[in-house]
């Protein structure tokens, strides 16, 4: 296997069962490698690029990502004092909330694949955050209501429980964090979201993020 132009995802493969890659480069010989490489693969492209190839070699779209990102002079932080984070959470009460929330996901809307195996897919990163000790519990009024898990600067995976959602909460949870991670020698704090999730979109402009590297995301399965 060539490992320039594809490699393994061995965390994706565990949930779905079977083989799974991801393409680091967006040519001919890439995409015709993958064709002859059982299993299921990923693709992220500018969107600006030319998809003739894509649509030639069989490759389908699933969603495009962005990147919020902020410095400390940027985030407008906002607190309230029912509204608190901290490292210590219970996991199951934390599977919970993740179980089902990644609707907007790319496995998610990837016909070829099994929604319980895209949500088994999310579940087992939050348990290796959690391993980590990479994750923060969002509280409202000393209730677990949500986490935010990270890596480095970086925002990896959140989610609110549904009762809590559309409330005008996730502001304060998200300033805390986001003031954690800039106290400890971070210069900026960055995630990755799907255009299509509006309402996260929309929270990470409200607190001063600004957005950028727009990736074009397509699938392919090969049997």
């Amino acid at each position: 296997m060539n490992q320039t132009l594809i490699k393994a995802t061995p965390w994706d493969a565990v949930a779905f069962g079977l083989s799974t890659w991801e393409l680091t480069d967006y040519s001919r010989d890439a995409l015709k490698l993958a064709t002859q490489t059982s299993g299921h693969h990923t693709i992220k492209v500018n969107p600006l690029v030319d998809k003739r190839l894509l649509h030639e070699y069989g490759f389908y779209y699933c969603d495009t990502l962005i990147e919020p990102h902020c410095d400390a002079n940027s985030l407008r932080s906002t607190q309230h004092h029912d509204a608190t984070i901290s490292k210590y959470l219970n996991t199951e009460q934390a599977l919970t909330i993740c179980h089902g929330a990644f609707s907007h996901g790319r496995f998610h809307r990837d016909f070829n694949l099994s929604k319980m195996a895209a949500d088994l897919r999310y579940d087992n990163w939050l348990k290796q955050l959690l391993d980590a000790q990479q994750v923060y519990g969002l509280y409202w009024q000393k209730e677990l209501a949500g986490f935010i898990g990270y890596s480095a600067n970086n925002l990896v995976l959140h989610a609110v429980a549904e009762k809590y959602r559309g409330k005008g909460l996730a502001k304060y949870w998200w300033s805390g964090v986001c003031n954690e991670l800039l106290a400890n020698q971070c210069e900026e704090v960055q995630s990755s979201i799907s255009a299509t999730n509006i309402a996260v979109l929309k929270l990470y402009a409200s607190l001063g993020f600004s957005f950028r590297n727009p990736q074009d995301i397509y699938h392919c399965l090969v049997f």
